[in-house]
């Protein structure tokens, strides 16, 4: 299931996200800017692909980790937490990923019991400009919810 604890640090301004594995690796923090949850990956050598470049890999996580982080923060207060597995990830990477800070948000298209379809952008910021006009990758993601209460299929 989900944590509780990292549904009630969504709930924060900002804060680091290290309870994840991957996300630590990646030193993944977030920040609420106009109320969007927004991923904060630092550019760092473990993170080079090509040389100079970010690894598409470090980039395509990202951009999961910011649908399942939004999916995480929508869920309503007060109940059990669904287990949130992704099923499908389609990344478009549409210009290279530079030695810069490279953020990522996501909104949902769909949020289902059952079901959620999210929509992920990434673009880099330089010297605190960046503009998500110029997106580095988008990403579309199916997302199944499986809640406590409902009987496992076979």
């Amino acid at each position: 299931m989900t944590s509780p604890a990292l549904a009630t640090a969504l709930k924060q301004q900002s804060g680091r996200l290290d309870m994840l594995p991957y996300a630590a690796f990646l030193d993944l923090s977030f920040e609420r800017v106009d109320g969007e949850l927004q991923l904060v990956m630092p550019f760092a050598q473990t993170l080079i692909g090509s040389p100079g470049r970010l690894h598409g890999g470090a980039i395509a996580g990202l951009l999961e980790l910011a649908g399942l982080l939004t999916v995480i923060a929508a869920q309503p207060e007060g109940e059990a937490l669904p287990r949130v597995r992704p099923v499908t990830v389609t990344v478009d990477f549409m210009r290279e990923g530079a030695a810069h800070e490279t953020r990522a948000s996501a909104s949902i298209t769909k949020l289902g019991r059952r079901v959620v379809n999210v929509q992920a952008q990434a673009w880099q910021v330089k010297d605190g400009q960046g503009s998500r006009d110029k997106p580095t990758a988008a990403a579309h993601i199916n997302f199944v919810l499986d809640w406590p209460d409902q009987p496992k299929e076979r």
